[in-house]
């Protein structure tokens, strides 16, 4: 053997004995990759969870991120060439996108039909800044607004901003303790029913729309799952039963204190009512908490439309409250 085969061969027995650097890299792509990939089946497992158990509710509010991890886990096995691992993380990385898809992609453009603009604010048991209310309901022309959480005084502070006279018509239930809703309209509002049964206080009205005629309006406020899961899922199951036994064109504004991620809520949406934030694709359009530094990062506060479709959708900050205020322009179909 000649001097330079031999040192060949002490070269490759050296980088065997050697101890590889890539290789345990390596391994650490593989559990991370794996840690990644169990976050995300996770996230799509609670998507469509229909359980009451309360730490999976809870959970759920954080699905869609936890799905988000199932793209390195994706690119860790890719590099690592573990094909196994990869393929389950492709069948989980569809599932992921295939839960958030309706979220994502718009539902095409509206038809003809009448614009109106909805307005929804939770003001966080009285307390959000009756001034920005009133400011952001008039820069917005909102012709429709909602409000939880509505108390007595904050009412008298909302009509001393000038809320009276921008909505001349009301349908309320003030409380205090977080219970309190309204409903507020240019247009009159008749045939005002408070709901028996809630925990909060959950109306409906109707209201004569000078271009449309009768347009039916719900301010709906579930209790939150942290009080009580279960009652919080019989509360949105006998909403869905509600809005489904609706005729005719809907407005809805509520703080549903549940996301997109919570199949309760989905049930709301699989007959003719939409999200609008759905139909235009906007993704969850996070409303709570805004009174951390690292909020809002969840979306309760929603508009629903039964009978049109959505324009545009913009969420507005109300100083003293833990939720942004939503605004949508919708627009009701031709009868």
């Amino acid at each position: 053997m000649s001097i330079d085969e031999l040192t060949k061969d002490q070269r490759v027995t050296e980088r065997i004995a050697r101890p590889s650097k890539r290789g345990w890299l390596g391994w650490v792509g593989v559990i991370a990759g794996w840690t990644g990939l169990v976050a995300a089946g996770a996230g799509v497992g609670l998507h469509y969870s229909t359980t009451a158990w309360e730490p999976a509710v809870l959970a759920a509010s954080f699905a869609s991120y936890l799905m988000v991890f199932a793209i390195p886990a994706l690119l860790l096995f890719a590099i690592t060439r573990q094909w196994v691992s990869t393929a389950l993380a492709v069948v989980v990385t569809t599932a992921a996108l295939w839960s958030q898809a309706p979220m994502l992609w718009p539902d095409g453009s509206a038809p003809p039909g009448t614009d109106v603009v909805v307005m929804q604010s939770n003001l966080m048991l009285g307390h959000g800044s009756p001034e920005a209310v009133v400011t952001a309901a008039r820069d917005n022309s909102a012709e429709v607004l909602t409000i939880e959480e509505l108390t007595p005084d904050l009412l008298i502070r909302l009509d001393a901003a000038g809320l009276a006279d921008l909505f001349p018509h009301r349908f309320t239930a003030p409380s205090g303790g977080g219970q309190g809703t309204g409903i507020f309209s240019r247009y009159p509002l008749r045939d005002g029913v408070k709901f028996d049964g809630f925990w909060l206080n959950n109306l409906r009205a109707t209201m004569i729309h000078p271009d449309r005629g009768p347009v039916t309006v719900f301010a709906l406020h579930p209790i939150p799952p942290l009080s009580n899961a279960d009652v919080w899922h019989r509360e949105l199951t006998r909403i869905a039963e509600i809005l489904e036994a609706q005729s005719g064109p809907v407005l809805v504004g509520g703080d549903f204190n549940a996301t997109w991620d919570h199949a309760p809520y989905r049930s709301l949406l699989t007959g003719r009512y939409a999200d609008a934030a759905e139909l235009l694709g906007v993704a969850a359009l996070p409303t709570w908490p805004t009174d951390r530094p690292f909020g809002p990062f969840i979306g309760i506060d929603r508009i629903l439309i039964a009978g049109g479709h959505a324009l545009e959708i913009n969420s507005h900050t109300i100083p003293g409250t833990d939720h942004r205020a939503v605004v949508a322009r919708l627009r009701l179909a031709e009868s």
